[in-house]
């Protein structure tokens, strides 16, 4: 059981790096976003409020934390936690500016663009849009973590030191494993031949 917890370091690699970057990419686009005219009222940087905190903030904090440990773990239940972290983050990207106004949040601020294709392109890529890429590279973290690959259960099946070969007691076979058994010395040169004997019956 425990060597199927381990898995390779390099599973969780690309969805980790992804991940942390969506999450950055959320939680600085309403805060840096009017340097470029792209992200959310008001047309100032740098504006902090509660909401912000609320909406943005956290499923950012909880993304990019999700990809860390999906990037560095090689414990496969640490980083199925870190799955299931990242998408939790997700799924508040994309809810939580309505499930929020059950109790008065009234949101980060309305989208910076003029036209009807930039608003959506905001919407999208701050919260709605976002949530959704940011769950779906969770599930496939989760999903490559809950498969145990060969690399794995060869690693579960690995004898230790109660199995039958240890480190300073070679496996060995044949010939040589016959004629030198425990007790028992190798044949030397002089010594008198004894039928039936293995060692010497070649």
């Amino acid at each position: 059981m425990t060597g199927t917890m381990r898995a390779p370091r390099t599973r969780g690699v690309l969805s980790g790096v992804l991940l942390v970057l969506l999450g950055l990419w959320g939680g600085l686009l309403p805060f840096a976003g009017p340097y470029f005219g792209f992200g959310f009222a008001p047309d100032d940087t740098w504006v902090y409020n509660i909401d912000r905190l609320e909406l943005s903030i956290a499923p950012a904090a909880a993304t990019v934390l999700g990809g860390l440990i999906l990037l560095f773990s090689a414990n496969r239940a640490f980083a199925m936690f870190g799955g299931w972290l990242a998408a939790l983050g997700g799924a508040w990207f994309a809810v939580g500016p309505l499930v929020a106004r059950l109790w008065d949040v009234q949101g980060i601020g309305a989208p910076l663009g003029a036209g009807e294709g930039k608003v959506l392109a905001e919407q999208m890529s701050g919260f709605t849009g976002l949530g959704v890429v940011i769950v779906f590279l969770a599930a496939f973290a989760l999903g490559r973590f809950a498969v145990i690959g060969a690399r794995e259960r060869s690693w579960a099946d690995e004898p230790g030191p109660a199995g039958g070969a240890t480190a300073t007691q070679p496996i060995v076979h044949g010939r040589y494993a016959r004629e030198n058994q425990p007790g028992q010395a190798p044949p030397r040169h002089g010594d008198q031949h004894v039928a039936g004997d293995p060692r010497y019956d070649r």
